[in-house]
């Protein structure tokens, strides 16, 4: 039996949001068995909780926009979850207590070393309690206008992601792995957000991306990154895949199945998350 996991002790970190520019401290800590992923505002009054996994997405209000995905429950909200959750799922954790005193997580690198790292400073340790499971067992699929994402039934777990940037340096990128914790550490865990330079100024006009910059985003020139280098030849598909797996950790739960991906984002993935949790809320039913 595979248990569950949260880690020993607390650990904390700083930095600030990607879109916002605000600064944040983050706080982990353990949580009991079955108690999930559990979000704080400290910040706000009485320090809201947000437990991902006990209520419905519906009213959880997930939301995949412009180029990050937030959470919340009316005026609790907590954005760009996908980069810390897709460390979560790297690190088997299935329950712990994330504090922070904003409202969007750090950006930190722009990928999830950096939380998986402090993760495993923290100790990652077993619990009594089975690791909960969800076995993919009929074809789910959302379509975009150019866009598509669906999972199939499979014995392990897969995703198999197609990125396309015409014209750009970025071009067509394919890649298909089975995923586990060790080859998420070092096939995708180090991937870095990206954006192109042409879209970086105007994102900056929409109020996005205040705390963005050559460091902890890749910005993708017409020659390729600016003021920087690519830790993979292909690091944009795999930071898309790096997105996928936060996105479908906020079911709390480990998944068998094979996900195809083409061109999809936050919105899509969202989409796909809440249509995988109707389906698994009907069969308990």
């Amino acid at each position: 039996m595979i248990k569950q996991k949260t880690i020993k002790q607390p650990v904390t970190i700083e930095g600030v949001g990607l879109q916002t520019g605000n600064k944040v401290t983050l706080n982990l800590k353990g949580s009991p068995a079955n108690s999930g992923i559990n979000f704080i505002r400290a910040d706000l009054p009485n320090k809201p909780l947000l437990n991902i996994q006990s209520v419905n997405l519906k009213d959880c209000e997930p939301q995949g926009i412009e180029r990050r995905t937030t959470l919340g429950i009316g005026p609790l909200q907590v954005e760009t979850t996908e980069h810390l959750m897709a460390a979560l799922w790297g690190g088997s954790i299935d329950n712990i207590v994330i504090e922070l005193n904003n409202v969007e997580l750090p950006g930190l690198d722009g990928s999830a070393k950096i939380f998986l790292d402090l993760l495993k400073k923290g100790g990652i340790t077993e619990q009594d309690a089975p690791k909960k499971n969800l076995k993919i067992n009929e074809v789910v699929w959302c379509k975009g206008d150019d866009s598509l994402i669906a999972i199939f039934p499979d014995d392990s777990f897969r995703i198999s992601y197609t990125l396309s940037y015409k014209d750009t340096s970025i071009g067509t990128q394919f890649l298909s792995l089975v995923l586990d914790k060790e080859n998420f550490e070092s096939e995708i865990a180090p991937a870095r957000t990206f954006c192109l330079e042409a879209e970086a100024l105007q994102l900056l006009k929409q109020g996005f991306g205040k705390g963005a910059n050559c460091d902890n985003t890749l910005v993708i020139g017409k020659n390729g990154p600016i003021k920087n280098v690519l830790r993979f030849p292909n690091e944009p598909v795999r930071h898309k895949i790096l997105d996928l797996l936060g996105d479908l950790y906020i079911l709390g739960a480990s998944i068998k199945g094979h996900i195809v991906a083409i061109k999809s984002g936050h919105e899509l993935n969202m989409e796909l998350v809440k249509k995988i949790q109707n389906l698994k809320l009907k069969s308990q039913n």
